[in-house]
Parts: C-alpha cells; sequence; structure tokens
C-alpha cells in the first residue's frame, strides 16, 4: 500500500483515485484550494498533478516544500483552448509542463506519464480493441520504476508501457495532444490513446 496524494478532484483525478484505492492504496483527493493541496501533498508518498495544465505549474509551485522528496506524477497536458474548448495549441512550445515543474521544484522527482489517451483509458486500458502505451519521461529511475509499478495497478501490463528516457522527453508526448481535438471532432469522445507498434 501506497499513500497517494491526487490534485484535482475532476473527471481525471476522480478515475484515477477510484482505482487506486480499489487496488489498496491510501489515497486522498484535494480540490484546487492551496490549503487542501499543501495538506495532501504533506503526507504522501507519491502525488498525481490531475489539475488542469495551464495552471498546474503556479499551483504546485507553490507546494515546493510540501512535495519535497516525493514522487510527482504528471498526467496533465499545458495548452490554450480553441473556441470550442478543445486544446487549440500547446502552452509551452520547445518545453513542457513537465519539464518546467522538475526546474520549479528540483528536489521532487517528477515523472509524466498517462497525458497521450482520453481519461477513460488511464484506469482501464484494457477496454481498447488494440493494446495503447503509456510512456514514462523522467530524470530518476527510480521513481519511473515506483510509477510503472503503479500503473500494473491501474491495468497496464508491463510491455505496455515504453521509457522514453528524461524528463525533457515529456514535450513530445505532450505535443500529441494536439491529435485530440481532430480525432474527437471525426470520432467523437470514445476512449482512444496513441499505441507503438511493432
Amino acid at each position: 500500500m501506497t499513500t497517494i496524494a491526487i490534485l484535482g478532484n475532476g473527471r481525471v483525478g476522480g478515475s484515477l483515485a477510484t482505482a487506486l484505492a480499489r487496488a489498496g492504496h491510501e489515497v486522498t483527493v484535494a480540490d484546487r484550494t492551496p490549503g487542501a493541496a499543501a495538506d495532501a501533498a504533506r503526507s504522501a508518498r507519491i502525488v498525481i498533478n490531475a489539475t488542469p495544465g495551464a495552471g498546474s505549474l503556479e499551483r504546485l509551485a507553490a507546494l515546493r516544500e510540501e512535495l519535497r522528496d516525493t514522487i510527482l506524477v504528471d498526467v496533465s497536458n499545458a495548452t490554450t483552448d480553441g473556441p470550442d474548448g478543445l486544446p487549440a495549441d500547446l502552452l509551452y512550445p520547445g518545453s513542457s509542463l513537465a519539464e518546467r515543474l522538475q526546474e520549479a521544484l528540483p528536489e521532487t522527482r517528477v515523472v509524466k506519464t498517462l497525458n497521450t489517451m482520453l481519461f477513460p483509458v488511464m484506469t482501464a486500458p484494457a477496454a481498447l480493441a488494440q493494446t495503447p502505451t503509456a510512456f514514462l519521461s523522467g530524470d530518476d529511475p527510480q521513481a519511473k520504476q515506483t510509477v510503472r509499478e503503479l500503473l500494473t495497478d491501474l491495468g497496464w501490463h508491463h510491455e505496455w508501457t515504453t521509457d522514453l528516457g528524461g524528463i525533457e522527453t515529456a514535450r513530445a508526448t505532450e505535443a500529441a495532444i494536439l491529435f485530440v481535438p481532430h480525432v474527437i471532432r471525426t470520432s467523437g469522445f470514445t476512449p482512444f490513446a496513441i499505441s507503438i507498434t511493432r
């Protein structure tokens, strides 16, 4: 059992909380208010950022002390939205939210994952007709291994996960968000994920 704090109580955070609690972890969900987030992060070994990406950097940078020596799992994408509310462009072109978080939180081990899919796939990857891929980006190998084990509790087989390397590789997976609005416009909100097939 691991103590996990999930920052963000929307569809993503709620779905992850339910699945991880079902797997036997001690899970706390905090809304976006500073006090609730600080209290949740302070006592957790793993913190999951499920807040809207456009405001994540400011919110989490304010939790530098609470996040010291923890693993921060970042599942968000930082984008600007188009008129229809869907992602239109990257907020940090030439970089990524994960990289900015690691810079702002040098004593926190940031791992980027689960950001290349619609949220239902995060906790039910086997529901897709084809095998999806969960990517891992981060500078700390031990932290990535811990997150990989956490993914198995969400139904991800080890062979379905791909370690891309350092935190700078997160800019590639975050850029994948630009596929999403086009797929949604043509196919609706049917769950999908990016997959590497060989």
